[in-house]
């Protein structure tokens, strides 16, 4: 009692008392401002601290770098996704691979398709990049809609803010998943990596607009933002100069975990068949035609589950890293 009713009843001596208590509940805040720390350079210094968000780092790098070299990987391995190699497979067991782990061996070193007796390293690798290009993509139409439609809502206000909130709230109330079906169903001569992306990207940026109105609100009372404003500062250079970097750190963070989603969601409408469309390969499509093979090749359902399983969870581990570094308001709430 004797250590914090001064504090409460003190007057104007008191200041160093609650700024030395309140301390700690900010402390990214004030230790960034007193070592002269970015957020970039927060994140770093956190992330380097953390063993499993180093590994989760490694194994994004190593998706996104075995996405963007996946011809040259291919080649390395010897075989194109849609190259059949009868001899690797039995016809006389129904097509069923030759050799133990569903053919297994030195010429293809993930085995190989039943029946086609394709590549599953090749398919695997060129699944990597239609996924993550589709993943990538639309969470870039996400946060750019999201982002854009959030700062308007929050700065301006008014009539803006009510058009947008309503058309957030219509979007959400939408069921996406099976106008996503629908859509995708009837779309025919059509490339199906744009129109997915496209699709997906049009239902996912009100999460993203909903974060950056709320943290738009926060700032645009803030007394560096009526400044610029009085200082003649159009609003333009306004959102720009002021608003879009103090909201940059949750969209980062919301970006992160927004990925993992993309990918899981392409892959579930590859999944149901209204998806990427063969030969085109893709771990979703993969994974619906390991189905019939499950009992007697069940690698063939192993490899492409795990690639997918590796990369959600590697994009979640990391995700859930930046938020609580990045935006540690919006990660206890």
């Amino acid at each position: 009692m004797t250590t914090t009713a001064p504090g409460a009843d003190a007057g104007p001596g008191a200041d160093a008392g609650p700024a030395t208590a309140a301390g700690p509940v900010t402390a990214a805040g004030p230790a960034a401002a007193a070592t002269g720390s970015s957020p970039w350079q927060l994140a770093r210094r956190e992330l380097r601290r953390r063993p499993a968000v180093r590994v989760s780092l490694g194994v994004v790098l190593l998706f996104v770098l075995m996405a963007a070299t996946a011809p040259w990987l291919g080649a390395l391995g010897g075989w194109s996704p849609e190259q059949f190699d009868k001899a690797a497979v039995d016809p006389y067991l129904g097509g069923q691979p030759l050799g133990a782990l569903g053919g297994i061996s030195p010429e293809h070193w993930l085995g190989v398709e039943p029946v086609t007796g394709r590549d599953l390293f090749a398919r695997v690798v060129h699944g990597a990049q239609v996924s993550l290009l589709i993943a990538f993509s639309a969470t870039a139409i996400v946060v750019v809609a999201g982002t854009a439609a959030g700062i308007a809502a929050g700065y301006f206000g008014g009539r803006t803010d009510t058009l947008l909130s309503r058309l957030m709230d219509l979007t959400m109330s939408f069921p996406s998943l099976i106008f996503m079906i629908a859509m995708l169903s009837v779309a025919k001569d059509v490339n199906r990596i744009v129109l997915m992306t496209a699709v997906i990207g049009v239902f996912g940026w009100p999460g993203v607009a909903r974060v950056v109105r709320g943290q738009t609100l926060s700032l645009k009372h803030r007394e560096y933002v009526d400044a610029a404003r009085v200082g003649g500062a159009g609003s333009w250079r306004i959102l720009t100069r002021d608003i879009l970097p103090g909201v940059s750190g949750p969209v980062i963070a919301y970006t992160t975990l927004l990925i993992p989603g993309m990918i899981s969601t392409e892959a579930a409408l590859s999944y149901l068949g209204v998806g990427v469309r063969p030969p085109t390969p893709s771990w979703g499509q993969m994974i619906a035609e390991s189905v019939a093979f499950y009992e007697t090749d069940p690698m063939y359902f192993v490899i492409p589950s795990t690639f997918l399983f590796l990369a959600v969870l590697a994009f979640t581990l990391l995700g859930d890293a930046l938020r609580d570094i990045l935006d540690p308001r919006g990660g206890s709430t």
